[in-house]
Order: structure tokens, then sequence, then C-alpha cells
């Protein structure tokens, strides 16, 4: 089955009333010590946060803003697959293919959409429009419920390759961070004659933190000052993967909660908005646009995403296809959230990374924290690659 089908998001009324009824019946635990984040999401704060859900977040006005975007759905694989397809005005834009990450959705991406598509609006150059494809993940938002097991970066990637071609695209560019980041390189690999380039974007923290575990590195070319400072610039994150270690080992024991409660779906994904955003921030908000925040748990709460959005990590961290590990040829790195020469020595020794740019703004979720940033640089990356 190759159809390709219209989609608009429409949740019915009785799922918002029943979201509502459980918001207000929260049953919350008794005082915590006040420890700021230490042990979690504050007990005051994640109580204002879900005093704001039920009674102000305009659940139909961000719906409305989703589907502002040209939406639709496809099987492959066995797999319903949702994605936008925002089409450029422009004749000779580029085919961009964006994939997001966890605990993110394609509702990261109404920021960078307009921009992308259609610079000349915007003051813009017409000549770095992209068309832009951005599905959801297999088992994330609408692309669900999950067809079965092994739905992980390669399988997707495979997929991704098959919409593409589903879409007539034979020339385009892949984008992506987080899980996004590893499918876009595949997808660089795996179909080389026709992409492009590969751009990838994540937060300084957060790529320290994968040296030497889930990226091989050669840590025996670190001078003893570098090992030391390496160990550094993980500590932030190293208490912060109990999430990773749950769902990558037992992910059902822990989507029971979170399919449960929304208090707990909410905890559960803003503390890595908390411990992900810019360093320079306080709060959540404060990086990010509150609502956006709260459409990207409501997705996840509404299509009962947990436990299938969780089971991506297992299958990821039980999987040993990785293609050949190679990408396109043409490839590009935004870090956001400070500057490291570290990471260069780490991650490009040999300099193969034509393109890399380095920024003291955003974190992880720069689609959501900088979009002017993120599609600047990816339209400085692929402007000699059209």
């Amino acid at each position: 089955m190759t159809q390709i089908e219209p989609y608009r998001v429409n949740i019915p009324q009785a799922d918002l009333d029943e979201l509502h009824d459980r918001l207000a019946r929260t049953r919350l635990p008794g005082t915590l010590p006040d420890d700021g984040w230490r042990r979690g999401v504050p007990l005051e704060y994640l109580r204002s946060l879900l005093q704001y859900w039920r009674q102000r977040f305009d659940w139909r006005a961000q719906e409305a803003t989703l589907n502002e975007f040209d939406q639709f759905t496809t099987t492959i694989d066995g797999q319903r697959i949702h994605f936008m397809h925002v089409r450029s005005p422009e004749p000779d834009a580029l085919p961009l293919l964006i994939t997001h990450g966890y605990p993110g959705s394609v509702a990261e991406f109404t920021q960078i959409l307009g921009p992308l598509t259609d610079p000349r609006a915007r003051g813009g150059d017409p000549a770095d429009a992209f068309s832009v494809v951005a599905p959801s993940l297999p088992g994330f938002a609408f692309s669900t419920p999950l067809s079965g097991k092994g739905w992980e970066v390669a399988r997707t990637s495979r997929a991704w390759i098959e919409l593409m071609r589903r879409l007539g695209y034979t020339r385009y560019g892949a984008q992506g961070g987080d899980i996004g980041a590893g499918v876009a390189g595949m997808v660089g690999g795996l179909d080389r004659n026709r992409v492009v380039g590969v751009h990838i974007n994540s937060d300084l923290l957060g790529a320290a933190s994968m040296a030497g575990e889930y990226m091989p590195v050669d840590l025996d070319a670190l001078t003893a000052e570098e090992q030391a400072h390496l160990t550094e610039l993980k500590q932030p994150l190293a208490e912060g993967k109990g999430y990773l270690q749950l769902q990558s080992t037992r992910p059902y024991t822990v989507a029971y909660g979170l399919t449960d409660s929304p208090a707990g779906q909410l905890a559960w994904i803003v503390e890595k908005f908390k411990e992900w955003t810019s360093p320079a921030v306080e709060l959540p908000e404060q990086a990010v646009d509150l609502d956006q925040l709260l459409t990207n748990v409501s997705l996840y709460w509404f299509t009962g995403a947990a436990p299938t959005a969780a089971n991506f990590l297992y299958e990821a961290a039980h999987s040993y296809d990785w293609g050949d590990g190679s990408v396109a040829a043409q490839q590009g790195w935004a870090v956001f959230g400070g500057r490291d020469p570290l990471m260069r020595k780490l991650f490009d020794p040999n300099g193969g990374i034509g393109h890399r740019s380095e920024f003291d703004e955003g974190g992880h979720f720069p689609a959501m924290e900088v979009p002017q940033l993120l599609v600047a640089d990816v339209q400085d990356f692929f402007r000699p690659l059209r």
C-alpha cells in the first residue's frame, strides 16, 4: 500500500474533557525536600504547570497552528507514518527531510517551517528556500499505533528513504537532532546518490555526554587535562540518564504511569527541557514558549505515545544495524549552548565535517529555542550544495 492520505489534527472533545478531568484530580506527593531540581521536578513548579495546562492552555489554538501546515499519512513497511510536507512557493527549492528526537515531536518545527520554505516573504533570499518533509518517528504522535517490534534508527532511515522516493524527490538534504541526527546521518549513508548533504544539531553538553559511550571517539588521543575537562563537561548530565536507562531496558514498566497520568507525562518531559535547554536560563519556559512545550507534551498524551516512543529507545539500544557507518560526503554540524575546541578534536579529528558552527545561545531544542539561528545555519550549509 503506497497511498498518501491528507491528514488534519482533530483531537476529539471527549479526549480534551478527559484530560482536564484528570488534571483536576491529580494526586501529587506530599511535601518534598526543598532542593531545587536536584531530586527532579520541584513540587510547586509542577503544580503551577498543571494549573496552567488545565486552565489557560488552549489546545484548539495550538491544533490550529499545527494544521496551518499540510500533513499526510502513508504506510511504509507495515507502519503508519505521519508527516508534514510543506512545499515552498519557490520552484527550485531544495527538498529537506527533517527528523525530530526524544522527547520531541513535529510540534518542535512550527517556528522554522515558514522561514525555511518561504524566505522571500521574510525578507530573505528565495534561493535559500526548502520544501520540508518532517515525519513523526514510528511510535511518536500520529505515527501510531506501532505496528510491531524492530523500529529503530536503521529501519526508520530506510522508511524515510522510501518516503522521499514516494514523494518523487530524487535529490534532497537531511537534517536532524537527537535521534534525528542519527537518522539523518544514516539516510545520508544509505541514500548517498540522492542526499546532497547532512546537517545535524546538538548541544554542547549533550555532545560531550555521548563521547565514548554512544559515539565512538579516540579518548586515548586526549591529554590528561583534556580528559579531565571532558569528565567535567559530562557531569551535569551524568545524573540525568535515568530516563534512558529505564526506557532502554524496561520501557513498558514506566510507560504505565506515563500513559495513565498527565502529571507524570508532563514531569517526565519537562525535566528534559529543564536539563537540556540553554544553561543560561533557569526554567524551561524561559528557553522555549510554554504553549509550544505543552503542545509537545499533549501530543504524547493524546496519542498514548509514552510506551511506543520509549520502545524506540529500547530498540535502538538493542540494535546491531548501523548501516555501513558512512554518511554523505558533505556534512554540517551546529552546536548550541556553548563553544569548546575539545568537541572538534573528539568528533572531527580529521576535518571531515566541512561546516561546523558554534553558538553560545540555545541548547538541545534549537528549533524551539533559537529558531532563527538554526534556520540561518541550515541555509548556510546547504547554499553551496544546491
